[in-house]
């Protein structure tokens, strides 16, 4: 009977799953008013940190190797997020997992930048909507900074592998030196991961208790790497008691749709309810980078952080505030927001751009499409295209590209006479066309399969004779952490300008 029982339990699982997969992959929504789907940003957002300033919800992400960099998004319910600003403009190397902060009535947001010579760096504004300061580097180690006041009000950084050390008054130098404070929870040995990686810090006081949350686990690698762990104390000095029902946000078998759940960030509603906002790739889907994923928290009678929803944020969840309207930023595309909604690889520079009632000029430079420094968007959908008119001066070459780094991307472009396809970085043929310096061009997308289009009148389309596997474009086989952006570039001499712009995500 119990055999039965669970069968029948097993075959009831399994429609539901389908009827969920049918309903998804046929476009029908099954998202009620009232509840939303993860991720809440979707493609490429990681390392979130989230703040509250009364009914206004302010986040960011990792700059990684784009700019502008460091955009703050905007929400009042936590669900749909509008970017308002940018803090960064100069690229100062990899601008990895940032936190933001408000300390008397300023606005702080602290970072680190990678590569040689790592340090971690301060902006600060009067308001999250800017403008941002210039960087300040603090000229201190570590990664993943994290801004905690203590309960006499001196202000602290806590730092990746438990370190901490104070800050100045105004929260722009380091007092003293580096301590260490927390070596972190020892999961199961048996556990697939990467490796201990104790990093992306962050500290609520909720209560009595001061809760430190931090990732562990590694990035990516395995599936079942990237974790959230807690520690808590009465005092910001500890000793720190690692929680008994740890980890509290884990993705525990590969067959799961998010995959590496990590660095946490805690948020509470105006209900006094909490969530914690984190990362994760998504299954199949690593090309499109760490999403953003929302789900709530509930504290335990014994003061403890449980995250009951588990597997269940692949499904339809309650909203924790119940208003604003979805938002459409893609749709936003063809205004060339620089800063917002578009940013280049690695270098901007203002003055090689203008934009007048949706044409965007843009200056070529170098001699390839990566030397053109591509300007880039983030997509969030697993079958897309995109296309644009494209009017350019003799001696220029231009076109759009799936960018993951300098050596990997894949695109479509043309000169004078013909029309150029690269992979892996390498111009591989193409094929003559009539339209001299004017072409409609396009890309699909289909998930992680890539085919180009040309037009002359961009209602005509003609198909490319080639077609592209892009899945392996992620972390666990290129490194970087980065995902497949698609953006425009142009390379040469004299100017292009791109128009008619559409981003159309497909079922």
């Amino acid at each position: 009977m119990i055999h039965c029982s669970n069968k029948l339990f097993h075959i009831l699982s399994l429609s539901a799953f389908f009827f969920f997969f049918f309903s998804i992959a046929n476009g029908q929504s099954t998202v009620k008013k009232d509840s939303f789907k993860n991720p809440i940003l979707g493609g490429d957002y990681p390392d979130p940190t989230i703040m509250r300033d009364g009914k206004d919800y302010y986040m960011t992400h990792s700059a990684f190797d784009y700019v502008p960099g460091l955009t703050v998004w905007h929400s009042t319910d936590l669900v749909n997020w509008e970017p308002i600003s940018y803090a960064l403009t100069t690229y100062l190397g990899p601008g990895w997992a940032a936190d933001i902060s408000k300390y008397e009535g300023k606005f702080y947001i602290y970072f680190t930048v990678a590569g040689t010579g790592r340090s971690n760096y301060v902006v600060y504004a009067d308001s999250p909507y800017g403008p941002w300061s210039k960087p300040i580097d603090l000229k201190v180690g570590g990664i993943d900074p994290c801004h905690i006041v203590d309960e006499t009000g001196q202000r602290w950084l806590f730092l990746s592998g438990g370190n901490r050390v104070k800050l100045s008054s105004d929260g722009l130098s380091i007092v003293g030196a580096v301590e260490k404070v927390y070596s972190g929870w020892q999961y199961p040995e048996q556990w697939d991961t990467e490796g201990m990686s104790l990093e992306g810090p962050k500290l609520k006081k909720i209560g009595a208790y001061y809760y430190y949350l931090n990732a562990e686990g590694g990035t990516a690698g395995p599936p079942t790497s990237h974790m959230v762990v807690v520690a808590r104390s009465k005092s910001i000095n500890g000793p720190w008691e690692n929680a008994p029902n740890n980890p509290l946000i884990h993705t525990y078998q590969a067959a799961d749709r998010w995959w590496s759940k990590g660095h946490g960030s805690l948020i509470d509603a105006p209900d006094g309810k909490w969530w914690i906002v984190y990362h994760a790739y998504e299954n199949g889907f690593q090309t499109l980078g760490r999403q953003t994923l929302l789900e709530p928290v509930e504290i335990t009678s014994d003061g403890w952080l449980k995250a009951p929803t588990g597997t269940g944020i692949e499904m339809p969840l309650r909203k924790p505030i119940i208003n604003g309207n979805p938002i459409n930023r893609l749709a936003r595309l063809n205004e060339f927001r620089i800063g917002l909604d578009w940013r280049f690889y690695k270098k901007y520079d203002s003055t090689r751009i203008s934009v007048n009632k949706d044409v965007l000029t843009l200056k070529a430079q170098g001699a390839t499409p990566h030397e053109s420094n591509p300007l880039l968007f983030v997509a969030d959908a697993h079958n897309y295209e995109i296309s644009v008119k494209i009017e350019k001066d003799a001696a220029a070459v231009a076109g759009i590209v799936l960018f993951y780094n300098a050596d990997f991307y894949v695109g479509a472009g043309f000169d004078s006479k013909r029309t150029l396809r690269w992979r892996k970085a390498q111009q591989r043929g193409g094929s003559e066309h009539s339209g001299k310096n004017t072409l409609w061009l396009k890309i699909h997308n289909n998930h992680n399969i890539i085919t180009g289009y040309y037009s002359y009148d961009g209602k005509n389309w003609k198909k490319e004779t080639w077609g592209m596997d892009i899945s392996g474009y992620h972390h666990n086989t290129l490194y970087d952490f980065l995902s497949v952006m698609p953006g425009l570039f142009a390379y040469g001499d004299g100017e292009v300008r791109f128009s008619d712009l559409q981003f159309k995500q497909l079922e």
